[in-house]
């Protein structure tokens, strides 16, 4: 593909790359907001990220099948109007305080991200040079993490802002009528916002189909060709689905629960409601940092072992710990997990020809790990508390650790 329709092509999905970062990352602050709004305990909380991941799980190799007959373009058109459907459905899900409808709006929106996801990550990897795929990703993940500061930071004060007087005493108050009157106040706020993001997504629909993106497509490599066809002749392939699903599992935690553990920690809303928005910023900057040196002076294997160990040192010390320190060091994650979707995608799709699609979707199925993950998270927060569940992030590291050190190179 010429240079110009390249850089022409990358700006296009850098733009869909901001709706991926505005829709997912407002999970950070739908969780206390749902918490409170229909009294839920951490573990039920936690079901917000789980019906939004676990729609990946269940909608990838769909959206393959879909991609194969639609094309990467039109798939990605598709995606945006079933997310703007799952965000449509917020409206109904908040007046009637119904939290199991809120459920099926984010598993709608989640269906409609894995599809855009299916589409748009291999599209990245395979516009350009393999060797720099990380870096173009890297690109992709800072419009993500961009907006989702701006999604976070705009949802909090819409949902928080105009009801924040009313929650100061609310567990002081004993009328069920005035109780239930002013969470129904605080289910409302939510209708407005997401009007306006199902109004953008049809928007970006129109967009993507005026802006004629050139459609690609996977050249069969020698390996492809040989007697090797099966997509299970490639084992780093599953081994990175499992890294992806460790990786998304421990960027979900560190991120979604910090409004929850600063709760913990009693320390107040008004400054835990800038932690999801500063540990996206860390994110931003390990981005950065990841583009000027991967692969020019680092390797994309190495830079994923040095951040897996960053990973795994920080938790360590969050548990060690308290109070800010512990905090600090939860954010902390944030800056190690920024290279790590850009390495592990392209280390595990590189030679696989015909089979790139399917294994984009099973790569997709693993962002499951966002899902599973915090559903553990949240149960052993209620068992114990939350800082303790943070141990369920060190064996995510640990494995981490082994795949960029030894299985992504098994070829055979």
């Amino acid at each position: 593909m010429p240079k110009n329709k390249t850089t022409f092509s990358i700006f296009i999905i850098g733009a869909l790359f901001l709706v991926f970062g505005f829709v997912t990352w407002l999970n950070s602050v739908l969780i206390p907001f749902l918490k409170t709004a229909c009294e839920l305990s951490d573990t039920k909380a936690s079901l917000v990220p789980f019906a939004f991941y676990f729609s990946y799980f269940v909608m990838a190799i769909p959206s393959s099948a879909i991609l194969k007959r639609t094309g990467f373009t039109n798939g990605m058109a598709l995606g945006l109007i079933v997310m703007a459907i799952g965000s449509l459905l917020f409206v109904p899900a908040a007046i009637e305080r119904n939290y199991l409808l809120f459920l099926v709006g984010l598993f709608t929106q989640g269906t409609g991200l894995a599809l855009l996801q299916t589409a748009t990550n291999p599209y990245v990897t395979i516009v350009g040079p393999i060797e720099s795929a990380a870096q173009r990703i890297s690109i992709m993940g800072i419009c993500n993490k961009i907006a989702g500061m701006i999604g976070v930071m705009a949802l909090f004060t819409a949902l928080f802002s105009s009801t924040e007087h009313l929650l100061v005493n609310f567990n002081s108050v004993s009328d069920v009528v005035l109780k239930d009157k002013i969470l129904q106040q605080l289910s409302n706020s939510v209708i407005f916002p997401y009007l306006i993001i199902t109004t953008v997504l049809i928007g970006l629909v129109l967009f993507i189909k005026m802006a004629k993106l050139p459609e690609i497509y996977e050249e069969e490599n020698e390996d492809t060709k040989s007697e090797h066809k099966s997509i299970f002749s490639y084992p780093y392939l599953w081994f990175g689905v499992a890294a992806i699903f460790f990786y998304v599992g421990v960027e979900v935690i560190a991120i979604d629960f910090l409004i929850i553990y600063a709760n913990e920690l009693q320390i107040s809303t008004n400054i835990s409601r800038y932690y999801p928005i500063a540990a996206l910023f860390a994110l931003v900057i390990g981005y950065l940092i990841g583009i000027i040196l991967v692969p020019k002076l680092i390797s994309q294997r190495i830079s994923l072992i040095i951040n897996a160990s960053l990973g795994l040192l920080l938790v360590i010390i969050a548990l060690g710990t308290n109070g800010l320190t512990s905090i600090y060091a939860i954010l902390g994650l944030s800056f190690a997990h920024a290279i790590m979707w850009p390495v592990i995608w392209p280390l595990s799709i590189h030679n696989l020809g015909k089979h790139t699609k399917l294994a984009s979707a099973f790569l997709i199925m693993a962002i499951a790990g966002g899902a599973v993950m915090p559903l553990i998270f949240g149960r052993i927060s209620d068992i114990f508390c939350v800082q303790y569940a943070y141990t369920v992030m060190l064996p995510a590291y640990l494995y981490l650790i082994l795949f960029a050190t030894y299985l992504c190179k098994i070829k055979k």
